[in-house]
């Protein structure tokens, strides 16, 4: 079980660094968007895996591990997100830093939410076919 998580935090890490700086570049601002995409993207796949495995036999336990612990956990960066909203208050903009934290909170659960209707959705697909 543990190579299951070695790999997929291994590929999700990688998969932050990558895209996380592609992101950042592209909208070429201080504000730390590759981060907040990458936490709300994270959070919907979570939810999409973790509604998804609990109700069907699709995943092995070693898979889901792979994927929620492993992939999703090396992927997500709650450590960077805390550091680059405190940085901001700390600098004395509020308002950006309040909107960060709010729109990565609030962003956050909404994915997940929507990843868990996401995975119900396939699921009742799958049964109509």
């Amino acid at each position: 079980m543990l190579w299951y998580v070695a790999i997929g935090s291994a590929v999700g890490g990688v998969s932050r660094f990558v895209l996380g700086g592609l992101i950042q570049r592209l909208v070429a601002t201080s504000f730390p968007t590759g981060t907040l995409v990458i936490n709300i993207t994270g959070s919907l796949l979570l939810g999409f895996i973790v509604r998804y495995a609990a109700d069907t036999a699709a995943m092995t336990p070693e898979v889901r591990a792979l994927l929620t612990v492993g992939f999703c956990g090396g992927y997500t960066t709650f450590s960077t997100f805390s550091y680059e909203a405190l940085t901001m208050l700390e600098d004395g903009d509020w308002r950006r830093g309040s909107f960060y934290i709010v729109a990565s909170l609030v962003g956050s659960l909404v994915a997940t939410f929507a990843g868990f209707v996401l995975a119900r959705e396939l699921m009742a697909f799958r049964t109509r076919l």
